[in-house]
């Protein structure tokens, strides 16, 4: 018989709520005074989700220690949400580790594309790779987030162009989501790029009359959870109109808006998006003063990935315009074969070094905006009753730690926990 409540994490130096009145998201000034309980306790129930939350001495009234599967003494220890990645490409083989050594010797994005590598590098190998071969470095991967703390993940198909390996590519996140802890949210991106030998209009094409129907057929039959759209509006890739057209397709069968815009050039992304009703748009680096106002007004997120910017050397994303104007700010990692960050922490840190965000901020962006961007932010992303118990507790008395210790994460994570259940315990006494 299992007992009344999972899971008890008790005597907190801190519990850092995020927030505590069922915001979906948080704005300027909501991100910069997060809610964070001194000397805290949470109650996670058998069914997963939260039941309380608040100073140890009330909660020790309320619950009995003997009632709980498993207890944690958090004494000198802070307890954060999981982390949220809302945007991923971690479904790949082949990697492009000899890519970096072009772009270190000042090879632009589009000079490694037009010489056959990026994306149409990775196509080539992951249409030749099987199932298992993915799933079994998808597993792995999410194995490493999870490690650095990030319980929610968004993970995106767009390495098939074709119909065959996008759905491949769709059923080992599928089949990752049922055998894994990590909470997944999955995209579909067969707009990624233009397939060689194709133009513009014959891949739209195809993704409208061939793609979107078959996916249509298998998440109607129950076979297949897909939950966002995504293409990449960028010149040279998907123009304007076939990425409205695509986007458009996606949201009339139930997906959520979730692009790929304004990262090279400005192309009027962020306008068409607000237009669309978008949840949210990635990149943003190249994002105009109407497209920013456009944003604000629709409520449509910011993902914004400061790995990709400082990778790529690109101008960073104005962050701080974002913030100023009312947008829904969240990051992301863009893990993916050209930008190789498992690490939440590790983009927090540089969202506040290269775009100059507070640590409030970052932490609000990587939990409850980021959660709000894959429409998840009403169970994920911050500690409020009925919502998931996932949670990272931190060897440390500062919260702030966890973004200031560039790289400290593997030392200061002590347990990752998904729905009360312990799915890492970086115990030290192991490693001595």
């Amino acid at each position: 018989m299992s007992s009344k409540h999972r899971l008890l994490v008790k005597n907190a130096t801190q519990v850092v709520v995020i927030c505590n009145h069922g915001e979906k998201f948080v704005t300027k000034h909501g991100m910069q005074k997060l809610s964070v309980i001194e000397n805290g306790s949470i109650v996670i129930g058998s069914d997963g989700l939260i039941k309380a939350v608040g100073p140890s001495e009330i909660i020790r009234v309320q619950f009995s220690e003997a009632s709980f599967d498993k207890v944690i003494d958090a004494t000198g220890m802070c307890v954060l949400p999981g982390l949220v990645d809302a945007h991923t490409h971690p479904v790949w083989a082949g990697d492009r580790v000899h890519e970096f050594a072009m772009k270190l010797a000042g090879a632009t994005y589009m000079d490694v594309h037009r010489a056959g590598g990026g994306i149409h590098f990775t196509v080539e190998h992951t249409r030749a790779a099987r199932s298992a071969e993915l799933l079994a470095s998808l597993s792995n991967r999410l194995v490493r987030m999870q490690r650095a703390g990030t319980t929610l993940v968004e993970c995106k198909s767009g390495y098939g162009l074709e119909l065959q390996t996008e759905l491949k590519m769709l059923e080992v996140i599928e089949e990752a989501r049922r055998t894994l802890p990590i909470n997944i949210s999955s995209t579909y991106c067969g707009a990624h790029a233009v397939p060689k030998g194709k133009t513009v209009a014959e891949a739209t094409q195809d993704i409208l009359q061939v793609q979107l129907p078959r996916l249509e057929e298998l998440m109607s039959a129950g076979t297949l959870r897909v939950d966002n759209i995504d293409v990449f509006c960028e010149q040279g890739v998907f123009d304007l109109s076939s990425t409205c057209s695509i986007l458009q397709a996606g949201k009339d069968m139930g997906l959520n808006i979730n692009f790929h815009g304004d990262e090279l050039h400005p192309m009027n992304s962020a306008q068409l998006g607000a237009q669309l009703g978008a949840l949210a748009i990635s990149h943003l680096e190249e994002v105009t003063d109407e497209g920013i106002a456009a944003m604000a007004t629709s409520r449509t997120a910011a993902v914004l990935l400061p790995t990709t910017a400082y990778i790529l050397r690109l101008p960073q994303p104005r962050a701080r315009d974002m913030l100023d104007a009312g947008v829904v700010v969240a990051l992301g990692s863009d893990f993916n074969p050209n930008a190789y960050c498992c690490s939440m922490p590790i983009v927090m840190h540089l969202a506040c070094v290269n775009m100059r965000m507070s640590m409030p901020e970052a932490l609000a962006a990587a939990t409850i905006n980021a959660a709000y961007a894959l429409g998840r932010s009403h169970t994920h992303g911050s500690l409020e009753v009925n919502k998931h118990g996932d949670l990272l507790v931190l060897d440390t008395t500062r919260w702030e730690h966890l973004i200031y210790q560039l790289g400290g994460h593997q030392e200061l994570i002590r347990y990752v926990v998904v729905k009360g259940n312990v799915v890492h315990d970086n115990d030290k006494t192991l490693h001595l």
